[in-house]
């Protein structure tokens, strides 16, 4: 018989006194797409990890086999050879994930240089064909580029054209298109099983899939395996688990979808935010000698026109790049804006001086979508969401801010315990819910949510659309929703504006927008949404 690809018997990961990964056994053979989902803290991220032994103060025991050879007790130096040449990883986040100080194509060149021992020049020229295969334009050009020079979709291709740099045997691929849109994440799907089918002809390459995305489930894998706190608990083909799941839990996975909880908005609620005929330009230089005289401009948001009224969700949606979040930035008064007005309860954002700054401040609060990234890892999370207090309600004493943080963690689900405990020891949900908390505690009218929920598995996300709802319901806030899973926009929003290259190119009713799109580029979308 032949030996599977990997071969993982009884794994056991233990943290200290926790167990994270319990009794873990799963086999992939050569050619083979296998999907691993469960929710935030199941254990599927640290599973990938431990195969390539990259868990920090983890005690592993158990056995994880490669092509027959056993990891666990492999030198350290014998892993540095196998990480990036047999086993390569997409990790989640590749703006975490890819070097911010070197180019793109310095970081793929020292991939292939390190694995293959080739020239500077060799490196380099199979370094611009491997962005050129996964898509990206204007390989010889970009190569050159930094991180925070590229879209989200350019950078997650980045990141599998350097995991493919050395010809992998086996990719591991932790969530590799959670915060990208519904456009370019069908990209992502369809280039990376082209490249895995390419790939499984030559050599085989087998992809572990971890993913709580189950529709990228549905299209990309073959088998999935379902993990619950640690355990393995069901696993089978794609067509097995959806349509007869077995297990409790597998059936609670499959039946989280983001359900419609908003209430009508009564026709008398006062406008709150309102934005007229808003622009935003950027600064770029011209190509030539021309650039060292004089710059030009490159308009991000052109003559957008939005309101936002007491107890409604405006959602906006479009592809990476559309002017989203630039738009965001512009309603709350940090991004400044070169055309237009943006009013808050009919007063101009420019007009507010002195103590009304500050008041204005706190009424409009901005929830970010990666709170791991927005809440600082050296304050507690007493300190975190009581900040805001400290700032803008400095007649309250220590003993009353101490009394509204806990008030208000309780409002969005946690306890006390929670006070005295940082970022890093919370799942991305529980993350999420202090985001939240620290936005509420200043009693907003308004909230920008950029991208709340895009990290968060279905489950989990469709607590935190609840929470939201039910705090819509109590507040009676104004939320300026951004998103690009329509599913949740279709549930939360009451109207959409949908944006494009800078502009909103059709607006209406939610169910409107959904059912009878006038626009090409709406129906694209929505389109998109039904196949990733």
């Amino acid at each position: 018989m032949s030996v599977p690809l990997l071969q993982i018997d009884k794994l056991r990961v233990r943290f200290g006194d926790t167990i994270a990964v319990d009794d873990v056994s799963l086999t992939i053979e050569a050619g083979e797409r296998v999907a691993l989902v469960g929710e935030s803290g199941s254990g599927k991220s640290v599973t990938a990890l431990s195969i390539l032994r990259l868990l920090r103060d983890a005690e592993l025991s158990g056995s994880v086999r490669f092509a027959g050879d056993e990891l666990l007790t492999k030198s350290e130096r014998a892993m540095r050879a196998l990480r990036g040449s047999d086993i390569a990883m997409i990790f989640q986040e590749p703006m975490t994930a890819l070097n911010p100080l070197y180019t793109v194509g310095d970081q793929i060149v020292e991939t292939i240089r390190l694995h293959d021992g080739v020239s500077p020049r060799d490196a380099r020229k199979r370094a611009i064909d491997l962005l050129a295969r996964t898509g990206i334009t204007e390989p010889e050009r970009r190569i050159d580029s930094y991180p925070h020079q590229l879209s989200g979709g350019q950078r997650q291709r980045v990141m599998i054209a350097m995991a493919l740099a050395c010809r992998p045997r086996l990719l591991l691929a932790d969530e590799p298109t959670t915060a990208l849109d519904v456009t370019i994440r069908a990209q992502i799907v369809d280039l990376l099983l082209e490249l895995q089918r390419d790939e499984a002809e030559k050599r085989g390459m087998a992809v572990l899939l971890i993913t709580h995305d189950l529709n990228l489930v549905r299209r990309f894998a073959e088998r999935i395996a379902v993990m619950e706190k640690g355990l393995l608990v069901e696993s089978g083909t794609v067509e097995s688990i959806f349509t007869s799941p077995q297990h409790p839990y597998t059936q609670r996975l499959l039946q989280s979808r983001p359900q419609r909880a908003v209430l009508p908005v009564l026709p008398l609620s006062p406008v709150l935010l309102d934005a007229k005929d808003v622009s935003v330009d950027y600064s770029t230089k011209i190509p030539g000698v021309a650039g060292w005289f004089r710059r030009g401009a490159f308009k991000a948001v052109d003559g957008v026109s939005v309101s936002v009224r007491q107890g409604e969700t405006l959602g906006i949606v479009g592809e990476s790049g559309s002017g989203k979040s630039t738009l965001a930035m512009a309603l709350l008064g940090l991004q400044r804006i070169s055309q237009g007005k943006v009013e808050f309860q009919g007063r101009a954002l420019g007009d507010y001086r002195g103590r009304e700054k500050t008041v204005l401040r706190s009424n409009m609060q901005v929830v970010f979508q990666d709170p791991y990234s927005s809440l600082s890892p050296r304050q507690t999370i007493e300190r975190i969401v009581g900040e805001g207090l400290a700032l803008h309600r400095p007649e309250l004493g220590a003993a009353a801010r101490h009394a509204k943080v806990v008030s208000v963690l309780r409002e969005v689900g946690m306890d006390r315990t929670a006070l005295n405990r940082y970022p890093h020891e919370f799942s991305g949900g529980q993350r999420q819910r202090i985001a939240i908390a620290r936005a509420l505690v200043l009693e907003p009218r308004i909230l920008i949510l950029d991208e709340p929920t895009s990290a968060l598995d279905v489950s989990i996300q469709m607590q935190v659309l609840k929470l939201l709802a039910d705090l819509q319901k109590k507040y009676n806030l104004g939320y300026v929703f951004i998103s690009h899973d329509l599913e949740v926009i279709g549930a939360m929003a009451h109207r959409v504006a949908v944006m494009q290259n800078g502009f909103i190119v059709e607006t209406g009713d939610v169910e409107r927008i959904f059912s009878t799109p006038s626009h090409a580029y709406t129906r694209k979308l929505l389109k998109a949404a039904l196949q990733a």
